[in-house]
């Protein structure tokens, strides 16, 4: 009976970690560019801020007070320079312009062609979340042979555990490209 409560624990701790895995990726999706403005866009926009790689949000305020233009506001109006070079070396193709108090970054309207390019983008995206859904199953299988071969768990219980775990891997999997479908329609929407 431990065998299985045991085997139950792996399971679930399995499960919180592809939610954690698919959530991740998910983010990812948020920081990829549609037609309209979002402060999410910059949320992979780190910035050398005194020799330590930060992330912009970090070090500004940012929003988008129209559908077309996003705002950073710099605590530090000392790294502006900074923040418009990590803008810059980004991939988010926006061109940033300050003031000197404030950076804007206008949204323009996509091109089909960069509208591909972002679905390649998001595609990838896409990719290293179900590799790291599969990198949880890995594991997860990993911790179960050891167990049978430890003589803790029977065959019968390692093969229904597997079979449970593969069905919660393409549960997830199966989540992360209705997410993925999506958004490249988001991103084609004209």
């Amino acid at each position: 009976m431990a065998a299985e409560t045991f085997i139950d624990e792996l399971l679930e701790d399995a499960r919180a970690r592809m939610v954690k895995s698919a959530e991740a990726a998910q983010h990812e999706f948020a920081s990829v560019r549609t037609g309209r403005a979002s402060p999410a866009l910059l949320d992979r926009v780190v910035v050398d801020y005194y020799g330590a790689m930060t992330p912009l949000n970090q070090l500004a305020t940012i929003s988008a007070p129209e559908a077309r233009l996003i705002t950073v506001q710099p605590y530090d109006k000392s790294s502006i320079k900074a923040i418009e070079k990590a803008i810059n070396e980004s991939d988010i193709g926006l061109n940033p312009s300050n003031d000197g108090n404030l950076v804007r970054l206008v949204v323009p309207e996509l091109t089909e062609e960069r509208r591909h390019e972002l679905v390649k983008v998001v595609r990838q995206l896409a990719e290293e979340g179900r590799v790291a859904i599969r990198n949880v199953r890995r594991d997860t299988m990993h911790q179960l042979r050891e167990l049978k071969s430890e003589g803790e768990a029977s065959s019968d219980d390692e093969h229904r555990a597997e079979v449970e775990l593969q069905k919660l891997t393409d549960s997830r999997v199966s989540d992360l490209d209705n997410v993925l479908k999506a958004k490249e329609k988001e991103i084609l929407e004209v």
